[in-house]
């Protein structure tokens, strides 16, 4: 039987240890993601609306309901999108110039049609912050169907799977070296 050469042997250990220390680095992800889906569940549950802040909401602040005034729509587009019967389509979006500075976009409705009907020059807008950052307007403006809203629980998580990939890899990384080091203390 030929010695076990050392430098292979160290590369694939060490190799196995990152995956194993990223299976486990996932594993921690999972619990800071349950919580922070618990903050977001427990913002959307929240009634009180809160001003759209200068600088744009930080991630602590998406699901809850705020308000904004758009003193002048600088840009307008369509994305695709969903209504509140789950149709899809296109959310009509501009991005709105704030008052002492900022701009924040906006989602304004829904549509069937990219180019469909929907003016909107700006005002008062009341609605729910969605990841982006953007506010999706409820009810919706510029004479567009209400867009569907979004639901903290449409996120995954889904680091427990990560961590079983990562494990996975490492324990076939193994394995296959087992077999290289066998097959080559036969020949």
């Amino acid at each position: 039987m030929r010695s076990i050469p050392i430098v292979s042997t160290l590369v694939v250990l060490l190799a196995v240890g990152v995956m194993i220390a990223l299976g486990l680095w996932q594993l921690e992800r999972r619990e800071e993601k349950a919580q922070l889906l618990g903050h977001y569940a427990g913002a959307a549950g929240l009634t009180q609306e809160i001003a759209w802040p200068r600088q744009g909401p930080g991630a602590r602040l998406l699901y809850r309901r705020a308000h904004l005034t758009c003193t002048a729509v600088t840009a307008t587009s369509a994305v695709a999108g969903r209504n509140r019967n789950d149709e899809t389509g296109f959310a009509r979006t501009a991005t709105c110039a704030l008052a002492g500075g900022g701009e924040a976009r906006v989602v304004l409705g829904w549509t069937r049609r990219p180019d469909g009907k929907g003016t909107w020059q700006g005002g008062e807008v009341h609605g729910v912050i969605a990841p982006g950052p953007r506010l999706v307007a409820d009810p919706a403006l510029g004479g567009l169907e209400a867009n569907a809203l979004p639901d903290p629980s449409d996120l995954p998580n889904n680091h427990l799977s990560y961590a079983v990939q990562w494990f996975a890899f490492a324990l076939t990384a193994l394995v296959i070296y087992a077999m290289v080091l066998r097959r080559r203390g036969r020949s």
